[in-house]
């Protein structure tokens, strides 16, 4: 069936999946898989326990594993995050579909999840193919306007060469550059994670992965969407620890 879609918004299940109510559950949820990553449990098995205890749906299990993190990589992560200063005259790699879909999420009412990293990640997924939506536009719009505001040289948005319309996507981020005069470049690579993990210039992702093995990231969906974004859907589950 083809994607009709035209928003990045919420989805049907959210209003009652998400609904405040909820919160210390999932809250508490993060907090058990985290407990039980950290001690080297299976990722599968360990978020169906969690899952079965506090009587999780699908999408509920789904936002509490993109939550949860071990306690070894919450260290790390937050020991290579890097704030404005040290971004000075460097080139900022973007993880476009990663940052991109989450201030569209943002920007559509869709869920954005707080996580214990202190991350920003969305619900939705591109699944293979990605479809712009009324809120691309104004995404990069607020994308850009933020990234002038930093102290950056100029930044590179990486595109997965095996997700369907990259090329068009390119083309959009591009002419949106231009117009405005945005010191922006576009690459289009088989694996984007792989080239940003290996850099040498700071990357802005919230890509597990990727804030796993780089050497230094800056918080950029979370900054743009905090910043630019009041009234988004913000579901903290981060906990207490990770703030």
């Amino acid at each position: 069936m083809p994607d009709r879609r035209t928003h990045r918004g919420a989805n049907p299940e959210d209003e009652s999946s998400f609904h405040p109510t909820w919160h210390p559950a999932l809250r508490s949820a993060v907090a058990d898989l985290s407990w039980l990553l950290s001690r080297a449990y299976a990722h599968p098995s360990a978020l169906k326990v969690v899952g079965d205890r506090y009587n999780l749906t699908a999408r509920q299990r789904t936002a509490v594993m993109r939550c949860a993190c071990p306690d070894e990589a919450l260290s790390s992560r937050r020991a290579r995050q890097i704030d404005e200063s040290p971004l000075r005259n460097r080139v900022l790699m973007i993880d476009g579909y990663n940052v991109l879909t989450t201030i569209e999420a943002a920007l559509g009412g869709g869920v954005i999840l707080h996580a214990r990293d202190g991350t920003f990640r969305d619900m939705a997924s591109i699944h293979g193919s990605y479809r712009k939506v009324e809120e691309t536009i104004p995404a990069l719009d607020l994308a850009g306007c933020e990234l002038a505001d930093l102290p950056i040289a100029s930044c590179v948005w990486y595109l997965d060469q095996p997700v369907s319309n990259s090329g068009r996507l390119k083309t959009i981020i591009l002419d949106t550059a231009r117009q405005r005069s945005w010191n922006w470049q576009v690459e289009i690579v088989a694996d984007p994670d792989k080239v940003l993990i290996q850099a040498t210039e700071p990357i802005a992702s919230a890509d597990s992965v990727i804030l796993d093995g780089c050497r230094s990231w800056f918080n950029l969906a979370r900054h743009i969407v905090t910043c630019r974004v009041p009234s988004a859907n913000v579901v903290d589950l981060s906990n207490s620890q990770a703030n």
